[in-house]
């Protein structure tokens, strides 16, 4: 194995410049950095190049076999000085993985739908913790697809990665443009059921069952006009506090789990 004890290593500033999203356009490559996130990579197939690791952040007895299977699947293992590990990791208690893979590129095209899908449409998501949390509570609400409309932040920023705990490589995630979206789902017989502060019917009011595409939009303005026009129903979160509106992960979580509930072989009233 390489071993790395020089911060000037044309490799580490190439890792460090990663952290900029027109570097990973130009690259068309991100960091995936943390156990957990390389282990969803793994399992999904999903290649890395460059595993650059540092045995004293470790945090477990684990990391033996899964460095072991990212070589085994062609990953370069490079041992990294600690200095020089933190220098590469974006986290403040790294835990001495940290790989460059290719970018997630889909399309609205790459998605293979099951009869009767729920979908999740986000449009214009500016902050990478929000989008990985979506990701991740995508994933664990059975949700068959996600779609990225206009976004605001890199799918492939390595936040997003860290916050959906690696859901970004085995969920069905495309991006696409609105109008592109609104026309696919319209093809397609899709029912889009959107979240608008204000709207009148609750959103356990509305039935999720059947194909739909349940939507919510970015943290300050909340879903554009053009989508407000083109759903078929729009609806509420009820707020009895102060505030007037949920985080956006918040809101699409209890979405996508109403739409859950409602599918159960066994849902209650």
């Amino acid at each position: 194995m390489q071993r790395i004890d020089s911060m000037r290593n044309p490799g580490v500033k190439a890792a460090v410049r990663l952290r900029k999203p027109s570097e990973r356009r130009r690259t068309g490559r991100t960091l995936v950095e943390g156990y957990r996130e390389l282990l969803r990579a793994a399992e999904s197939g999903w290649p890395v190049e460059t595993l650059f690791v540092c045995s004293p952040l470790f945090l477990g007895d684990n990391e033996a076999g899964l460095i072991e299977r990212c070589r085994s699947m062609g990953a370069e293992l490079v041992e990294c000085a600690e200095p020089v590990f933190r220098k590469m990791s974006y986290r403040d208690r790294p835990d001495g993985l940290l790989a460059v893979a290719p970018l997630v590129r889909r399309g609205l095209d790459d998605l293979a739908l099951p009869p009767n899908p729920v979908l999740l449409v986000v449009e214009q998501i500016e902050k990478p913790g929000n989008l990985g949390t979506i990701l991740r509570s995508a994933d664990a609400a059975g949700v068959d697809a996600v779609i990225v409309c206009d976004g605001k932040t890199d799918l492939n920023n390595p936040n997003v990665i860290r916050a959906s705990v690696g859901t970004l490589f085995y969920m069905p995630v495309a991006e696409a443009g609105l109008e592109t979206t609104l026309a696919w789902l319209s093809a397609k017989d899709i029912r889009l059921i959107s979240a608008v502060p204000g709207a009148q019917r609750n959103y356990f009011e509305c039935d999720m069952t059947g194909s739909v595409a349940l939507a919510v939009g970015a943290e300050q303005y909340g879903l554009t006009e053009t989508i407000r026009e083109a759903s078929h129903e729009l609806v509420s979160i009820p707020m009895c506090g102060r505030n007037d509106s949920l985080n956006v992960a918040s809101a699409a979580v209890l979405m996508m789990y109403e739409a859950l509930r409602q599918r159960s072989p066994v849902s209650s009233p």
